[in-house]
């Protein structure tokens, strides 16, 4: 018997139309707009937990596009957790303010497309849902757009976020052409490591190295006190940490460079200690 679809798969969709909802009355107190983008982000942690209960049953689901396993599991239920944490910080402190409803529609999209970049079946998902984030993200640091620091920190963000999303397109790239698939699991289980491979593997440690903020691209990480401090709590409790899944996500691959596993601890280390 066919196993049900993993709930976890269905935890962006809430999130998807309240947002949608959301950005219909982008103004000041949107009526019951707060209470139900709380209650959109905690449905999306409750399917979350549905996911993990499936994958505990009845094992890992693997689609075209999105994967249910213990990696996507635990990092689901963390991104969906966090985000109702801050949605429902979010209904307080953004209350009165002049683009309220705007405010939720774009932190819940931006939810939706973590949780699906964690879900990623595909290196098209996970560019696509990267680009996403990025996005949506920057959207949040501009929330007081009239403000020269907010405009510095989103510009910067801009634009080392995207230098990782395009090392990252073009490894995708180089692994469909070392193993003709853009399927993860696929290319995960390949025994294999031509050389457009490890060229892949270097430029993930890229991507992740941009997208964690790791020295010497950390500045903007400390400007984006200028947006409002749910996005700064979202962007410290979870979103800097998509270049860690990352690395994770690919572990099986970067682990066959050597190259890409030193440039990986000297990069880590030293910003560890400059930190």
């Amino acid at each position: 018997m066919d196993h049900l679809p993993a709930l976890t798969f269905l935890a962006p969709l809430p999130l998807l139309v309240m947002a949608l909802l959301a950005a219909l009355r982008p103004g000041r107190r949107p009526g019951a707009v707060p209470l139900l983008a709380e209650g959109a982000a905690l449905l999306a942690f409750v399917l979350a937990l549905g996911g993990v209960a499936q994958l505990v049953t009845s094992g890992p689901q693997v689609t075209a596009y999105l994967q249910l396993d213990a990696v996507a599991a635990t990092m689901a239920t963390l991104v969906s957790f966090v985000g109702w944490i801050v949605t429902r910080y979010s209904r307080t402190y953004l209350d009165g303010e002049a683009r309220e409803g705007a405010f939720h529609a774009l932190l819940l999209a931006t939810l939706a497309g973590v949780l699906v970049l964690v879900q990623s079946a595909s290196t098209i998902t996970l560019v696509g849902a990267f680009v996403v984030v990025g996005l949506g993200l920057r959207q949040l640091l501009l929330f007081y757009a009239d403000r020269p620091e907010a405009q510095r920190a989103a510009a910067k963000f801009s634009l080392v976020w995207t230098a990782g999303d395009i090392a990252l397109a073009i490894a995708a790239v180089l692994l469909w052409s070392a193993y003709g698939s853009t399927d993860l699991p696929t290319i995960m289980a390949a025994t294999s490591f031509p050389v457009d491979a490890q060229g892949a593997g270097a430029l993930i440690v890229l991507a992740a190295a941009l997208k964690t903020a790791a020295f010497p691209l950390h500045g903007w990480l400390t400007e984006v006190m200028e947006a409002p401090t749910p996005v700064s709590a979202l962007l410290h409790a979870g979103i800097i940490n998509a270049g860690g899944f990352l690395l994770v996500r690919m572990a099986d691959l970067v682990q066959l460079s050597p190259g890409a596993m030193a440039a990986l601890v000297l990069l880590g280390g030293f910003t560890a200690l400059y930190g």
